[in-house]
């Protein structure tokens, strides 16, 4: 049994058209996008703030070392920085592994 629609059908079919080719890349794009704006343009934002507060330590400011240790700063000089951690305790650490510089209103944990 042959039906003469079948052949009308199947041209129907096949006669759809693709659509282009760049629209196939279009959820890559986006995913770069939002990949960029959610999460290497924030990373990159916090490390020039973490930079331009290394660059700005000087004598007497209190910082948090990445160990963990909290100390004032003695001397600073353009690789490294010499931290007091307690009574006639001194430390010379690099300047890159000074985590954070404490605001001078911050209250130490022990008060």
């Amino acid at each position: 049994m042959h039906t003469p629609l079948l052949p009308f059908l199947a041209a129907a079919g096949g006669a759809a058209a693709e659509p282009p080719v760049w629209i196939q890349f279009l959820p890559l794009v986006a995913m770069v996008v939002i990949f960029w704006f959610l999460i290497l343009r924030p990373q990159m934002r916090r490390q020039k703030e973490h930079q331009t507060k290394l660059a700005a330590i000087k004598k007497g400011d209190q910082v948090l070392t990445g160990g963990g240790l909290i100390g004032k700063v003695i001397k600073v000089d353009e690789n490294y920085a010499e931290i007091e951690l307690g009574q006639n305790m001194k430390v010379k650490a690099l300047k890159s592994t000074i985590a954070d510089v404490i605001p001078p209103n911050g209250t130490a944990a022990n008060d």
